[in-house]
């Protein structure tokens, strides 16, 4: 949990420290200068993929996840948020002479890229030991949430949704009762994919029948998608 956390929590203590700069200094009365994250990635371990060329494990990909996450809850300060690297180094693709596949991160980005939203809703309650984030997507209106497991149980959670709709635009968007959920997840949390062979790190697919109480399986990045009419 703690290596999971490691990127959300310097991505506020950066949008915080912006933010006590606003108030702090004086030549910045009334300007709403907006930050840029020009790189952000995990970057440890030995290099498989030559120079730099990290291998990512799960846990690398639900701390990817918990990023975004954050990002979406500070996009008030955060205008720019550029992910390094893309191919071998510390990339989220993973090549050698012959094969190529989606380092655990690119799976989690390619994720989020297709299902999850843009516009930030919020989500209130008790969340330990989940970092949940919600947004709107923007290309049919759905509502779509982040849940990030981080542990080593299934967690269940109660999800209310105040009221069963919301404004978006000037339309009133109705949830429909049709719901998936995409889970990213693996046999453990250093679980990785490696290019030539089957990936096991991986996205599943499912209906969710019952949307009041969820269920979400350990170290699992999930995007919960509620469709709207």
């Amino acid at each position: 949990m703690t290596h999971v956390l490691q990127i959300p929590r310097n991505i506020r203590r950066i949008a915080e420290a912006h933010r006590g700069y606003r108030k702090d200094i004086p030549a910045l009365e009334g300007k709403d200068i907006r930050i840029c994250m020009d790189e952000w990635n995990y970057w440890y371990g030995p290099h498989i993929y030559g120079e730099l060329g990290t291998r990512y494990f799960l846990r690398d990909a639900l701390g990817i996840a918990a990023g975004l996450n954050e990002f979406l809850r500070q996009s008030d300060m955060v205008f720019m948020a550029n992910y390094a690297q893309t191919v071998n180094v510390i990339g989220c693709i993973k090549a050698t002479t012959t094969d190529a596949c989606y380092a655990s991160t690119g799976e989690v980005l390619k994720l989020y890229r297709e299902q999850f939203g843009t516009v930030p809703v919020k989500v209130d309650g008790e969340l330990r030991p989940l970092d949940v984030a919600a947004a709107i997507r923007s290309s049919d209106q759905a509502l779509t949430l982040s849940v990030i497991n981080p542990g080593w149980e299934e967690v269940t959670f109660d999800l209310d949704i105040l009221g069963g709709q919301f404004e978006y635009q000037a339309k009133t968007c109705r949830l429909n009762g049709v719901a998936t959920i995409y889970t990213l997840t693996g046999p453990d949390d250093m679980a990785y994919n490696t290019p030539g062979q089957e990936s096991v790190v991986k996205v599943s697919e499912k209906s969710l029948k019952n949307t009041k109480q969820v269920k979400v399986g350990p170290f699992s990045a999930n995007v919960i998608v509620l469709g709207t009419e």
